[in-house]
């Protein structure tokens, strides 16, 4: 290029350089705390993200939605007729398919978050080299699609409540408060398993296995009372019932599953035993689960 076509900055313009905001991007360290302020800032991403996480599983299909509630309804269909029906299972009094679909709609709301939260930066690898913003935002976008479905497939409880005719109480109130409660310990072991999943693939494969474990473990198909019970005419003997009965109430889907049924069908096993464990796990494995999150985060790319 000719001299006479290079174009020096005037000092006035290198001034006004100056004065223009600067952002400057720097990796955490150590274990850094959780910037609300900067996840609130770029919220309309977040929506983004969870709205493209719905197009995407719903893409090319011709039932759309209704395959979320046609899992969950038949599901509930062959639960309720192999375990209440040839298993003779207690259900606390309750019809079996009310009873278990109780279960399913917490089970699928805790799986369903812990799943797409531990699989969400293997799933979005390209995006995460691509541009800056906040990691977390992936995995905050995955629980608000499975809340999406959650909300489709409330709809199956509702039909079920109604064929039944059983009336709703006011323990319906306290439905927010179990549903937060199930994201908070969903989300919090769900980022734990995604910082793994980003480190050891294993975690990847053994992780429907563990939340297999976990569904057999909890009262999804039978009540608490059941496995307290047998536990209090197995042990009586040896005093060790009470102890074995705190041992089953720290699985904390417990708590959650009884929380659903008695603010949705008015009668549980709940006790405030299992409320008071659900809401210590719920702050101490969120907690957790952020602070490993943000402390491995800047290797994400790197390692992926």
């Amino acid at each position: 290029m000719p001299a006479s076509e290079l174009s020096i900055p005037t000092e006035s313009a290198l001034s006004a350089a100056h004065e223009l905001p600067m952002t400057i991007i720097k990796p955490a360290s150590g274990w850094a705390a959780l910037n609300l302020r900067e996840i609130w800032d770029y919220r309309d991403l977040l929506i983004t993200l969870a709205t493209r996480d719905l197009k995407i599983r719903y893409k090319q299909t011709v039932l759309g939605v209704l395959w979320v509630i046609l899992q969950q309804f038949v599901s509930v269909i062959i639960f309720a007729i192999i375990f209440g029906v040839f298993a003779q299972l207690p259900s606390d009094g309750l019809p079996h398919a009310v009873f278990i679909n109780t279960g399913f709609l917490c089970w699928n709301l805790f799986n369903g978050v812990t799943s797409r939260v531990a699989n969400s930066m293997l799933g979005n690898s390209n995006l995460i080299s691509k541009v800056y913003f906040p990691r977390l935002l992936i995995p905050l976008a995955g629980v608000l699609s499975v809340l999406i479905d959650f909300i489709i497939t409330a709809g199956v409880t509702a039909v079920f409540l109604v064929y039944f005719r059983i009336p709703l109480t006011p323990n319906i109130l306290a439905l927010p408060f179990f549903m937060l409660l199930t994201i908070l310990i969903a989300t919090g072991m769900g980022l734990v398993l995604a910082t793994l999943n980003v480190q050891y693939r294993d975690f990847v494969y053994a992780m429907p296995f563990m939340l297999q474990v976990l569904f057999y473990a909890s009262p999804i198909i039978f009540p608490s009372s059941m496995v307290i019970d047998k536990l209090n005419t197995t042990l009586a003997q040896n005093g060790s019932a009470s102890l074995f009965g705190f041992l089953y109430t720290l699985n904390p889907v417990v708590g959650l599953v009884e929380g659903f049924r008695w603010s949705l069908l008015g009668t549980s096993s709940l006790t405030p035993t299992m409320v008071a464990l659900d809401i210590f796990f719920a702050i101490a494995l969120f907690a957790f689960g952020a602070a490993v999150f943000r402390r491995f985060e800047r290797r994400f790319v790197d390692v992926i």
